[in-house]
């Protein structure tokens, strides 16, 4: 048994994402979440200065009998509400030691807080987002965003890019890799046999050609294909109708084409408790579905909501990912 599942808590590392913005100040709020503190210790990694007086430093997370601090590399001062090099050179430094922790199996799951795309760029890593980094530190091609809000889970085709060319990297080939990524990913959570529905390109899935060919030409295939290997996979279904009956529990996953096309029902159905995973990595990973929000950071208005909630998610899904 790893060091992350001794004893009656499982132990999660914490990243406080961007110091710029909200990322410290829920992650406080986690810290300080009775329900969590009794499902779970917290190692919480980031820059000294933004430890909570309360909250003890560690450097051997296993040892922790409740929560407990790792300090990462400190680049500040760092200007609260503004993307900036120091607050991404920091949110590199927490995750890369979480990363480790996870890797090494030290922990049960590495939950992060929001990062800023543009503040990772200014700090040397020209990339995506966490999904991409995390993927190159494991050694893994294949990692892709889950998202669950309530019943609803969706996994992403495409990520953060511009739709334009999102619409050019959908693909058959892609469109069934993910079907089968889901897949896997949904039975090690227990679903025996996942009821995959893809989501449609055009309006009413492009009703035969009469509103775009890419329905029948590019979607229909890959659906036929993860079919003939066994997988319970159909579409392709309107996007105004598929994201509703998963919702309801007709669907166990639905599998999206781009980013835009999963969050807006994501966080229309559950803004303070839709959570991402990412499936693909040794380890599990899970984070809030928001961003850094800068223009509220520093000013008290920050909704821990979904922080906590992946947290607990975390908590629930560890024994079945592996950990």
């Amino acid at each position: 048994m790893s060091d992350a599942v001794q004893g009656a808590k499982p132990l999660v590392a914490l990243t406080i994402g961007d110091t710029a913005g909200i990322g410290p100040e829920i992650a406080l709020l986690a810290l300080r979440d009775e329900g969590l503190a009794r499902r779970a210790r917290l190692v919480a990694l980031g820059p000294a200065r933004l430890r909570p007086d309360d909250i003890q430093t560690t450097d051997d997370p296993a040892s922790l009998r409740g929560h407990g601090w790792l300090a990462t590399d400190d680049h500040g001062p760092v200007q609260v509400g503004k993307v900036q090099r120091a607050a991404g050179l920091e949110a590199l430094a927490a995750l890369r030691a979480a990363h480790e922790l996870a890797l090494l199996r030290r922990v049960a799951a590495l939950v992060t807080a929001p990062v800023s795309k543009e503040a990772l760029h200014l700090a040397g890593e020209r990339v995506e987002g966490q999904t991409e980094l995390l993927g190159r530190w494991c050694g893994v091609e294949r990692v892709e965003m889950m998202a669950v809000a309530g019943k609803l889970r969706v996994i992403l085709c495409t990520r953060h890019m511009p739709l334009r060319r999102a619409l050019d990297e959908v693909t058959t080939a892609r469109v069934l890799d993910r079907a089968r990524l889901f897949d896997l990913t949904l039975r090690a959570l227990g679903v025996e046999r996942p009821r995959l529905a893809v989501c449609g390109w055009n309006p009413h899935a492009g009703e035969h050609g009469l509103l775009g060919s890419e329905d029948d030409e590019i979607l229909a295939p890959a659906v036929a294909a993860a079919r003939a290997e066994g997988l319970d996979v159909h579409g392709p279904i309107s996007p105004d109708s598929v994201f509703r009956q998963a919702a309801h529990g007709e669907w166990d996953g639905v599998v999206a084409l781009w980013h835009d096309q999963a969050f807006i029902p994501l966080k229309l159905l559950d803004p303070a408790g839709g959570v991402t995973a990412l499936c693909g990595l040794p380890y599990l990973r899970l984070s809030p579905a928001h961003g850094t929000a800068f223009d509220i950071a520093g000013r008290g208005r920050a909704d821990a909501s979904n922080l906590i909630a992946a947290l607990h998610k975390s908590v629930d899904w560890a024994p079945a990912w592996g950990a």
